[in-house]
């Protein structure tokens, strides 16, 4: 097939988005004859992030499934119907070869109607315990790929996370190449080159639990000779008692940091929440991580951190446990100890996959009878 055409489905969060942008970028170098086009909703984050990669964007509509009986299980069967429907009149208006899906509200139809039209499906699932759409995309997809090594999901395989190339590329350096970034990067963000370097993230919207123990933990981290980057999130500056944003020496605070790729490479220990992204570029870049799951939902996040907490290259601690006492017995040592943070670094790289994006981008090739060559 000399110009396959590549339907990505997935929107909602940037959970989803981030991987299947990266995915689509990996068409693009692998097989720059391939045609992709994106299927989201029409209130997603996907309506932005989508047209401003470059991408071509169709929508349909969000059609959750209903958790209880009532007036929405009752519409349920006549608006699913329809989204299958407008989903089949999109793959066919694209000549889909290939449907790649990565999970959301969007691909359960998505799904569906690629299987009536006889076009095969490709999964990429981005979290150790899948979604519904993934679960029920797998039956029958020529292939599904998982972001972690134990998600059971029916004939997956471990490939890993696709992330974005500035992210991946820190994972492939050699020590002079990654010393040289690690300057720079520390460099661009007001931090002293030489010195061990903890990074602090809750998230574009910030996490007041860890803000507030970092801040009373504060002190004592510095005493180490570290230096801390913290990236408080929108509209939740760390403050003194006087009200000013909390200012130290050799403590940087940000609110919200653009590239993520700088705090990444600037990082000899980094403190954040347990996205699936997060605990997959922290070992593919193999920086050592103190993991605080987000205290809400199902325990997904601490599910994703598990494997590389078990494989000694971060650490696990409840969000009401993170305090300042366990900040001083956990954190503290390894900041004084380069040795120690040394050893988990290691241990992170080991476990971590850089080329998730151009495997996945192979199997949508190999799906639509286009492998890209060797």
């Amino acid at each position: 097939m000399r110009d396959p055409s590549i339907v990505l489905a997935g929107g909602g969060t940037a959970g989803h988005i981030s991987p299947m942008l990266a995915i689509a970028e990996a068409l693009g170098r692998l097989a720059p004859e391939s045609r992709c086009t994106i299927i989201g909703t029409p209130d997603g984050l996907e309506t932005r992030l989508v047209p401003r990669a470059g991408y071509p964007l169709r929508t349909i509509d969000k059609v959750p499934m209903p958790r209880r009986p009532g007036r929405d299980a009752l519409r349920f069967p006549g608006r699913f119907r329809r989204a299958v429907e407008e989903s089949k009149r999109i793959l066919t208006e694209e000549s889909a070869a290939a449907v790649l899906g990565v999970g959301g509200y969007v691909c359960t139809p998505v799904y569906v109607a690629a299987r009536r039209l006889g076009i095969p499906v490709v999964i990429h699932e981005a979290n150790a315990r899948p979604g519904l759409a993934n679960r029920v995309g797998a039956r029958g997809a020529h292939f599904v790929g998982s972001a972690f090594e134990d998600t059971p999901l029916r004939s997956s395989q471990w490939v890993g996370m696709p992330m974005s190339r500035e992210i991946s590329e820190m994972g492939r350096m050699d020590s002079s190449q990654a010393a040289a970034a690690r300057a720079e990067a520390r460099e661009q963000l007001g931090l002293d080159p030489e010195r061990t370097t903890m990074v602090v993230t809750g998230g574009s919207s910030g996490a007041l639990n860890l803000n507030r123990a970092i801040a009373s933990a504060l002190p004592q981290l510095l005493d180490t000779g570290a230096q801390v980057l913290h990236l408080t999130g929108r509209d939740k500056a760390v403050t003194d008692e006087a009200g000013r944003p909390l200012t130290a020496d050799g403590y940087v605070q940000r609110e919200y940091l653009e590239g993520m790729h700088q705090a990444y490479a600037a990082a000899d220990l980094m403190v954040a929440r347990a996205g699936a992204a997060t605990v997959c570029e922290a070992a593919a870049v193999g920086v050592p991580a103190v993991f605080v799951p987000l205290p809400i939902g199902n325990g997904e996040q601490e599910l994703n951190a598990r494997g590389l907490v078990d494989a000694g290259g971060a650490l696990l601690v409840k969000d009401e446990h993170f305090t300042q006492p366990w900040i001083m017995r956990n954190i503290r040592p390894l900041l004084a100890d380069p040795r120690l943070l040394l050893t988990m670094r290691e241990h992170a790289a080991a476990r971590g996959i850089t080329d998730a994006d151009e495997r996945m981008a192979q199997a949508a090739l190999s799906a639509a009878g286009a492998e890209a060559p060797a």
